[in-house]
């Protein structure tokens, strides 16, 4: 077995990466799940789409805390015990999630599974990210990938199944998936990152550190406010878009395949925006992805045909699927190793707390007004939040350092 620096960007490193990319696929169902029941919960309890926007939205916030406390734990005991505790904690949220008699007992539930499912992302993100040096960051564009993955294989087997036996018999397969799929799959990741290897990361960051013109902490908040402004922007078409279909008339399967087509444009876009990373930076690759990813929401709000919102689906996934990876780039490039966990934690909370935010802010403003077309547009609003702060990162960088935004 090698024990030094050479085990970064090693075939070690890359099968790895493979074994992180298939437990975040089977990890992260936990964050999509309610998406492809938000018309049956609402149907069966009577209420608003609103309050059936609240089970997502408790959703994220449950992902949220656990990318940060999850991401902390990484860094203590690893990431096997952590994965371990979270998958127990997943599959009891499924059962109690089946049995739910009411929406707002529903939505605590979800809490508790969001939490669990945070472990299939920023800390599997983090651990990765610790096995890479210089392909870095299209190593965490892979892991990230996992997340969108699951949103584009599991919507439309579980609306399928949630078709023929309801969804509260679709929670129930989904305990059974996590016992016996993610649980084994976590202890194949005991291995730890060798201290002389992780020396060699800081090193590297350290010299960018020193460049920045911003500390450790500064940075993290203002990637964390530029996080919640572009995953508001972000919620309004992932969470709502099975939604929308059934508004039109379309039919949520039909909702299920745009969302699945979405992130699966979200998956190519998070590998391209992987390979940019390890040219020009996690800055400069997460500014053009929102620029894009603005574009992309001003197209909703013509489309209202069959094909247009799949064409705009397609686009918006192929615009916004490298934004949140960069971050995770950023965070590595200008932070210690040894807080990875944390640091990315951090700013992956910050960015799923858009999202719930986000999910539920669109819901109200249909309620209020009766249509999508002003949640489009509050989400562009947000957007512009994410590409002023970038912006400002970028300029003033290149006031202090030229290569600063650059890695090394």
């Amino acid at each position: 077995m090698v024990q030094d620096s050479s085990i970064l960007d090693s075939r070690y490193s890359w099968g790895r990466l493979l074994l992180t990319l298939g437990i975040a696929v089977l990890g992260n169902i936990g964050m999509w799940v309610i998406t492809v029941t938000l018309p049956e919960v609402q149907a069966e309890f009577g209420a608003t789409r609103a309050e059936a926007a609240l089970a997502y939205s408790t959703t994220m916030i449950g992902f949220a805390l656990g990318n940060l406390f999850l991401g902390r734990a990484v860094d203590r005991f690893g990431i096997t015990a952590t994965l371990t505790g979270a998958a127990l904690l997943i599959a009891a949220g499924y059962g109690a999630a089946a049995l739910a008699p009411s929406i707002l007992v529903l939505s605590l539930v979800q809490l508790a599974i969001g939490f669990g499912t945070a472990s299939c992302f920023g800390p599997l993100i983090a651990d990765i990210s610790q096995w890479f040096l210089r392909k870095r960051g299209i190593a965490v564009a892979i892991a990230a990938s996992g997340n969108y993955l699951s949103g584009a294989i599991w919507p439309p087997i579980l609306a399928a199944y949630a078709g023929d036996d309801g969804w509260r018999s679709m929670y129930i397969l989904l305990a059974l998936l996590t016992i016996f799929g993610l649980l084994p799959l976590s202890q194949l990741l005991r291995r730890r990152v060798p201290e002389d290897a992780m020396m060699r990361s800081d090193a590297a960051q350290q010299a960018r550190s020193a460049q920045s013109g911003f500390t450790p902490r500064q940075l993290q908040w203002l990637l964390g406010l530029a996080g919640i402004g572009c995953c508001v922007a972000m919620s309004m078409p992932q969470v709502h878009i099975v939604a929308l279909c059934v508004d039109l008339g379309f039919g949520a399967a039909v909702g299920a395949e745009m969302l699945s087509l979405m992130l699966l444009g979200g998956v190519a876009s998070r590998l391209v925006s992987g390979w940019l990373a390890d040219r020009l930076g996690g800055v400069a690759t997460l500014l053009i992805g929102s620029t894009l990813q603005a574009l992309a929401l001003f197209l909703y709000l013509p489309a209202g045909g069959l094909v247009s919102l799949y064409v705009v689906s397609l686009i918006f996934g192929l615009s916004q699927g490298g934004i949140v990876p960069s971050y995770a780039v950023i965070v590595r490039e200008y932070m210690p190793a040894r807080e990875a966990g944390q640091r990315v934690g951090f700013v992956m909370m910050m960015t799923i707390l858009g999202m719930a935010l986000g999910g539920w802010l669109s819901g109200a403003i249909f309620d209020w007004t009766g249509s999508y077309e002003w949640a489009f547009i509050n989400g562009i609003v947000w957007n512009g939040l994410n590409i002023a702060i970038m912006v400002m990162l970028l300029t003033r960088g290149r006031r202090g350092s030229a290569p600063t935004l650059r890695p090394a």
